[in-house]
């Protein structure tokens, strides 16, 4: 059985500015988020790891929009739920969710992150900053296997 959560909206109060991603559009995390997520960097460049944030932060409307411009592409609402959360269920609501991808990569959100240092460096350390993966293979959530997909998991979560 595939369990489903609704997840909360962080309220702008909560986020923060915290640069721009990957593909160059502004980047917002949940406040505590941001600072784990700095160290968590700091730290893997230490190790020679270079990691990128590719999505942070994702409100109801923008998820909706992903999911309405996969419907219009000619996707079913079955196959979009596979790969991408329905507006309400993404951990990305919270601000703590980051989509990641390194330097190398072909193509970011895929599977072979998994085969990437980056991810290695990730398996072995990102708890020590308060992350996890989220979407592991045969995950309760009935996703996809996710391995670029780290939530924050801090005190309250």
């Amino acid at each position: 059985m595939v369990e489903k959560i609704i997840f909360l909206e962080a309220k702008s109060s909560e986020l923060t500015l915290a640069g721009k991603d990957f593909f160059d559009r502004d980047l917002f995390l949940e406040k505590a988020t941001y600072k784990a997520w700095l160290a968590l960097q700091e730290a893997a460049k230490v190790d020679k790891i270079e990691l990128f944030i590719v999505s942070g932060f994702r409100s109801y409307e923008y998820q909706q929009k992903i999911i309405d411009r996969k419907l219009a592409n000619g996707q079913t609402l079955e196959q979009i739920s596979k790969v991408n959360a329905l507006a309400g269920q993404s951990e990305h609501h919270t601000g703590r969710a980051i989509d990641l991808t390194t330097t190398g990569e072909k193509e970011v959100l895929t599977e072979d992150f998994e085969k990437t240092q980056a991810f290695k460096w990730l398996t072995e350390n990102a708890y020590k900053f308060g992350f996890k993966m989220s979407f592991p293979p045969n995950n309760k959530y009935g996703f996809i296997y996710e391995p670029w997909h780290w939530c924050y998991q801090n005190e309250e979560n």
